[in-house]
């Protein structure tokens, strides 16, 4: 499997084809996974169907507009985390604060710089996604470095296959929380491959069995009819 499947996916809410493909070209550039609205209803309805790591949020949609699909989303506890940019041609201050206050988590004046809006999704990602922009993630004696494609627990290298690499990178994000067998095939193997739930089961014996090839105790909590999370 590509370990693209664990990349972070953004999906882009922009009624106007040309921005929206240049956009869409330049987040796959980066190598993030791209979904694409063309307006409100659409956004709403791919984010019920799998929620995304970030969205670029147009103000000026059609019918539902972007500061509504905002709202929305954040009003909702499945959906509340999912960075938001705004993106509108609407200067003024009154304006931006009312895009923040609605919940977006940046807000980006158009017409925008392309490189500047990239590093505005780095910075998002790096709060919500750290593990795939580069950071080195620690819990519990456990260090990963997703650029080195390195593990280590307590000063020893752990030898973890692909999958086992992005299982406890999605773990490691977020400590404690609970994932269940549908987010993590999501997550890890991609949306768009079908992967029987039971194979999640036979990846996490080997990501328990590698993390405590040198002794230590499982990390790696199983949840009864819920997933599995990290301590």
């Amino acid at each position: 499997m590509s370990s693209a499947a664990s990349q972070p996916n953004v999906l882009i809410v922009e009624d106007e084809p040309s921005q929206r493909e240049v956009l869409a070209y330049n987040l796959e550039s980066e190598g993030y996974g791209v979904s694409r609205a063309v307006n409100g209803e659409e956004a709403l309805m791919l984010v019920k169907e799998s929620a995304p790591d970030l969205i670029v949020l147009d103000w000026m949609l059609p019918n539902v507009s972007g500061i509504e699909v905002c709202r929305q989303l954040k009003t909702k506890a499945e959906t509340r985390n999912v960075p938001i940019i705004m993106l509108s041609a609407r200067s003024e201050e009154v304006d931006r604060v009312r895009g923040l206050e609605t919940g977006a988590d940046d807000y980006v004046i158009k017409p925008y710089s392309v490189v500047e809006l990239m590093a505005r999704v780095r910075s998002q990602l790096r709060r919500t996604r750290p593990a795939t922009v580069g950071q080195v993630l620690e819990f519990d004696g456990i260090t990963l470095d997703s650029e080195s494609h390195k593990v280590f627990r307590d000063g020893n290298s752990l030898k973890l296959g692909p999958t086992e690499f992005r299982l406890l990178s999605t773990f490691m994000e977020k400590p404690g929380r609970v994932w269940s067998r549908e987010q993590l095939l999501d997550r890890v193997w991609g949306r768009d491959i079908y992967v029987d739930t039971r194979t999640v089961d036979v990846h996490i014996g080997r990501l328990r069995k590698a993390l405590c090839q040198f002794g230590g105790d499982d990390p790696v909590r199983t949840v009864r009819g819920a997933g599995y999370a990290l301590g």
